[in-house]
């Protein structure tokens, strides 16, 4: 599968999680369930993965975690709060270049309509 493809099998996980569980859960419910759902299609996938900074030829280990990383193409943060802010943009931009990715999927799960809570991000 190509990069929009997995895009898609995402995104179609992500619509078919928030049908059956609905806003007004923690992020780690969707999280896992998002998880779920991608290993359930074949789709890799690793999360909470460990973003350490390449600095001055060293790493270092701060504590930086990819909600999900799929397939090592697509970053997934995933996000369950009243609406999206220039900081959590600002945090998976951050993530994307850690991962030397340049597609990102920002996902806040806690609206009525999950399209209204869906960010496409491009580097």
């Amino acid at each position: 599968m190509n990069k929009e493809e997995i895009f898609k099998k995402v995104l179609d996980s992500a619509f078919k999680v928030h049908t059956a569980l609905g806003p007004g859960l923690l992020e780690k419910a969707y999280e896992e369930c998002l998880f779920y759902e991608l290993i359930s299609c074949g789709i890799f996938a690793e999360k909470q993965k460990a973003m350490p900074i390449n600095y001055a030829g060293f790493e270092i280990e701060t504590g930086y975690r990819i909600d999900l990383f799929v397939e090592r193409q697509i970053i997934v943060e995933i996000k369950s709060v009243n609406a999206l802010s220039d900081v959590h943009f600002a945090q998976i931009l951050t993530y994307m270049k850690l991962a030397e990715s340049s597609l990102g999927l920002l996902v806040n799960f806690n609206v009525n309509h999950l399209k209204q809570g869906i960010r496409r991000v491009v580097l």
